[in-house]
Formats: structure tokens, sequence, C-alpha cells
């Protein structure tokens, strides 16, 4: 957790001697996004460690997978874009905060695509039956169109199942 920000300093140092000290504003969004990057540091490590009695060293709990997908692999892209954008800073410059902006974009867009939108119907699925006709139509293959017509024929050679 600590990594990040001895090389932000360290980059700043070698690359950008000029804007030592920090201005209030960069350091600020520094605070700002370091806070939510340590909670979700401490919470992902509290999450996949194993939970021993004190007392008779029995297993509580194991521990959760943290390469499960949802919220945990969210907190992992969470805290790798907080590092990418701090290390870029101290490397390049104060402009790759902006790349932060993708965490609450990806966030509306889910909110939008899982939960916002089809709540109103304006989903995308929507859209391509309406232009179909409104129906599923069932696809059948070549080979099957075939047995089915030769057992409308009453072909010997086609079993016919029934449901």
């Amino acid at each position: 957790m600590f990594i990040p920000t001895l090389l932000s300093a360290f980059f700043r140092l070698l690359f950008r001697r000029s804007s030592l000290p920090p201005s209030k504003g960069s350091l600020a969004l520094y605070v700002v996004t370091y806070l939510p990057a340590l909670f979700l540091s401490r919470y992902l490590e509290r999450m996949g460690t194993t939970r021993r009695d004190p007392t008779t060293g029995a297993l509580i709990s194991p521990g959760e997978d943290l390469n499960q997908p949802g919220v945990t692999e969210w907190c992992f892209d969470i805290l790798y874009v907080t590092w990418a954008c701090q290390i870029g800073s101290g490397a390049f410059g104060d402009w790759v905060w902006w790349f932060y902006l993708v965490i609450p974009l990806y966030a509306g867009y889910k909110l939008w695509s899982n939960f916002i939108g089809p709540m109103f119907g304006w989903s995308r699925g929507a859209g391509s039956q309406a232009a179909e006709g409104g129906g599923e139509k069932e696809t059948i293959s070549k080979r099957q169109e075939k047995l089915r017509k030769r057992s409308e024929r009453g072909d010997p050679r086609v079993r016919s199942v029934r449901k």
C-alpha cells in the first residue's frame, strides 16, 4: 500500500523537482484518493485472511477467494487505477489524475445497463426484438429440417420422439 506513495515521491524528485512541494490541490487530491485505496486494501486483506479461534486454534473461516468476480474484482480495479494515478502524477504531472474518472464512468455504465435502463425498458435487447417483430424465431439446422420432413412423410428410417 505504501509502495505507490514512495514511487510517486521518488518520481516527483527524479522527474518533476520543480513541483516540490506539491500544491495544496494536488496534495488534497492525493489524500482524497489515498483513503479509499487504504480502505479497500484493508478490506481485501481482511476478507482473504483465514480466521482462527485464539484459544484453540480451530479454523473459523478459511477466507474468501480473491479471484471471484463482482465486487472483489471491482475493488482490485479501483486499487490499480488509484495506484497508477498516484505513480503517474509523480512521474508525468497532475493531468494523470483525469484517468481517475474511469471509475465513476464505469460505475455509471454498470448502473445504467444493469438497473436503470432495464427498469425503464431501455435495455439493448428491447430495440432488437422490436425490429424482428417482437417474437423469437426458432432456428433449425438443415439436418433437423430434413429429418422433420422425412418423419412427416412417414419414412421408416426416422424414429419419432414423443414429447
